[in-house]
C-alpha cells in the first residue's frame, strides 16, 4: 500500500512514522495548508492507495484572530483531500476533535448527536467535517481530544516542565474528558485505512479517546505521580482561567461504534502516562 499522510512532525504524525515508516509524509515545508492550491497541486502530482490527515491548525486561542487561516487549514484544505480522494475511490482518514460539540451536559457524545462549536477552531473542524462527508468517498473522521505523546507540545510535557520549579499548580477540574495517546490514535488511523480498503461501506464518523474519563486536574495528578513529583494539585473552575476562546466542559465521547465497527478498544490512558514519563524523565 502506498500512504500518503499530511503532516511529519506533529504528535501523530510521529507516531505513524514509527508504525508506517514506507509511508510519505508531507510537512508544512512541503504543502501549506494554508494555501489550498498547494494541497490540489501535491495530491494531482502523488499516486497513493490511501490518505491520512494527521495535520490540522490547532492553536485554538489563536484561531479566534485567525479565522481565514484555520478555515483554510481545517476546512478548505481538507475539503480538497477528500475530493481528491473520493475521485481516486480510495480511503481518506481525518482526525477531528471533540470542539466541534458545544461541551454542555454530562454524557459522553455520540457521533450522531448535534454539533455547536463554541469557537472558530470548532467551527473550521467541523467545516472540514462536512466537506468530507459532502465529498462522498472511502472516508473515517475520527474524533479525539486531549492528545499527548512524548514529543510536540502537550498538557503532559507542560505539567513535567511546570514541576521542576513549582510544588503547587492550580489546574481546572471542571472539564471532564478522555486523554488519548498519539500512539493509539496513530494506530486507530491505520487500521482504520486497512478496514476501509476491504469494507467501503463502513465510511462514516467515530469517536476514539481514552479511558477513564477524567478532569484536566485527575490528569496533571497521574501525571506527577509516575513522576514520582510530590505537586500539590488545586482543583479550579474553568472561570478562574479565562482565556480568548471557550473550552469544552464536556468533551466526554462515546466510542462504542468504532468497537463495534471495527474491534478498536479506547486505550488506557494511565498506562500510556507512565509509558511517557518514563521516556521523558
Amino acid at each position: 500500500m502506498t500512504l500518503l499522510v499530511f503532516g511529519k512532525t506533529g504528535q501523530v504524525a510521529t507516531e505513524l512514522a514509527r508504525l508506517a515508516p514506507d509511508a510519505t509524509f508531507l510537512s508544512r515545508d512541503q504543502v501549506d495548508l494554508a494555501d489550498p492550491a498547494q494541497v490540489a497541486a501535491i495530491l494531482s502530482q502523488t499516486q497513493a492507495d490511501a490518505i491520512i490527515n494527521a495535520a490540522a491548525y490547532t492553536a485554538v486561542d489563536k484561531a479566534e484572530s485567525e479565522a481565514d487561516v484555520a478555515q483554510a487549514v481545517n476546512g478548505t484544505s481538507v475539503g480538497i483531500m477528500a475530493a481528491h480522494a473520493a475521485a481516486q475511490g480510495i480511503p481518506f482518514v481525518h482526525i477531528s476533535t471533540d470542539y466541534v460539540f458545544d461541551g454542555t451536559g454530562a454524557s459522553p457524545r455520540a457521533p450522531h448527536e448535534a454539533t455547536g462549536p463554541l469557537g472558530v477552531y470548532g467551527e473550521s473542524k467541523l467545516a472540514g467535517e462536512a466537506l468530507i462527508t459532502g465529498a462522498g468517498g472511502i472516508f473515517a473522521i475520527l474524533r479525539t481530544s486531549w492528545v499527548f505523546s512524548a514529543h510536540g507540545n502537550n498538557f503532559v510535557k507542560t505539567m513535567l516542565r511546570l514541576s521542576e520549579s513549582r510544588d503547587q499548580l492550580s489546574i481546572v477540574a471542571d472539564q471532564i474528558g478522555g486523554p488519548t495517546p498519539a500512539g493509539a490514535i496513530a494506530q486507530a488511523c491505520l487500521a482504520l485505512v486497512e478496514a476501509l480498503k476491504a469494507e467501503s461501506g463502513k465510511s462514516g464518523t467515530y469517536h476514539f479517546s481514552g479511558t477513564p474519563d477524567a478532569s484536566w486536574a485527575d490528569f496533571a495528578r497521574c501525571i506527577f505521580a509516575a513522576a514520582g513529583r510530590d505537586i500539590s494539585v488545586e482543583d479550579i473552575p474553568t472561570t478562574a482561567f479565562p482565556t480568548p476562546a471557550a473550552r469544552p466542559l464536556n468533551s466526554r465521547l462515546d466510542c462504542a461504534t468504532l468497537q463495534t465497527e471495527f474491534g478498536i478498544s479506547r486505550p488506557d490512558w494511565k498506562t500510556a502516562v507512565a509509558q511517557i514519563v518514563g521516556e521523558l524523565t
